[in-house]
């Protein structure tokens, strides 16, 4: 799956930070879009299975869409001799018009329309059973982990796309297959990728699969937006101040404090030792060279920004990766911070360099 944003136009340009909402919707462009949330929901607040549930639940929203869209040009096409059940799903089939969604979101951020069409969709997919619950009787859970498994190993469902053409075709059998691929993955007791739920929201879901066989969009929607809710919480609000108030991440803002405390203390020895040596004022001018290492490695570190990396308009994503600021207001904010963050460097730097340079030497005697 690509988390890459698309070209946002000019109406879509925001003078402040993005909300959660917009950066998992790919509203967003670096360093605030959905990838480099997702990397630090991975490396930093180490709980990305919350993404990628979320993630899967949208997945599995945009197939059961684009079955029933899929399914709605077939009975427009027209079939004759149909039976009764055939005409009541054709009717609602056309009385919910052709889908134009929006990405899926939580359902209380979701506009009236969208909310409709999806409630349109989990009601026919409801009414409309899975093939394998029509006519079978009810596998034990172990058999349908096995099944979703197998049919999920291909990786069908992630390959679904808005296109006409055949080889995209989504069968009914991936709708079940995704739901119980979300269902033993994160929900589970024990579950490989476990997620914490509130209260006996993955009890129900597990009930809905399972005993009534369910696999429709609204089967989620409570986990949903109570993942939404968890990372918007205790994620989000880090994720700004890591990615549009600072463009370093914890590798490195370590390394830069080891190498600004080593680079002071040898400022700190040099200079004192030229002092005491009784060096000339114009000798002592190369201790502006590990003072400002020092305290511009101290200041990056502090503020977590590198000011020269902010001005060349870029962003540091993993050690020794980087991308490119793209996100307007986020980059005005790096831009005035740097300026700040050198000012502040500035200072520090030349009050220290002063007092070592200017100091009258005084030789030691043995």
């Amino acid at each position: 799956m690509s988390y890459e944003p698309k070209d946002l136009p000019d109406s879509m340009i925001r003078n402040r930070l993005p909300t959660l909402f917009e950066v998992l919707c790919r509203r967003t462009q670096p360093p605030v879009d959905l990838f480099s949330f997702y990397i630090y929901m991975r490396d930093q607040q180490r709980s990305v299975d919350y993404l990628d549930f979320w993630l899967d639940v949208a997945q599995h929203m945009s197939l059961c869409r684009h079955y029933v869209r899929e399914l709605r040009r077939s009975v427009l096409v027209g079939t004759p001799d149909l039976d009764e059940e055939s005409k009541r799903s054709s009717r609602v089939l056309d009385a919910m018009g052709e889908s134009s969604y929006t990405q899926a979101g939580p359902s209380r951020q979701l506009g009236p329309d969208d909310r409709a069409q999806d409630a349109h969709v989990s009601s026919f997919l409801r009414e409309q059973p899975a093939p394998s619950t029509m006519h079978d009787s009810p596998a034990s859970s172990q058999e349908r982990r096995a099944r979703a498994s197998t049919q999920l190993s291909s990786g069908t469902p992630h390959q679904i796309t808005d296109s006409n053409s055949p080889e995209h075709t989504v069968a009914r059998e991936d709708i079940r297959a995704s739901a119980e691929k979300i269902l033993y993955t994160f929900l589970l007791p024990g579950a490989e990728r476990e997620i914490t739920l509130g209260g006996s929201i993955a009890a129900d879901i597990t009930h809905d699969i399972e005993e009534n066989f369910r696999d429709d969009p609204e089967l989620f929607d409570v986990a949903k937006d109570y993942v939404f809710q968890a990372m918007e919480r205790d994620a989000f609000p880090g994720f700004l101040r890591a990615r549009a108030f600072g463009n370093l991440i914890p590798p490195t803002m370590i390394a830069r404090l080891i190498i600004g405390l080593v680079a002071l203390f040898g400022a700190f020895w040099t200079g004192f030792n030229l002092i005491f040596l009784n060096y000339s004022r114009l000798e002592r001018c190369w201790e502006i060279l590990p003072f400002t290492i020092g305290v511009y490695f101290l200041a990056s570190y502090q503020y977590s920004l590198d000011p020269i990396l902010a001005f060349v308009g870029f962003t540091e994503l993993t050690p020794f990766k980087f991308t490119r600021i793209r996100e307007p207001y986020v980059r005005k904010l790096l831009i005035q911070r740097s300026i700040m963050v050198l000012a502040v460097t500035a200072i520090v730097d030349a009050a220290l360099c002063v007092l070592f340079i200017l100091v009258p030497g005084h030789r030691l005697k043995n």
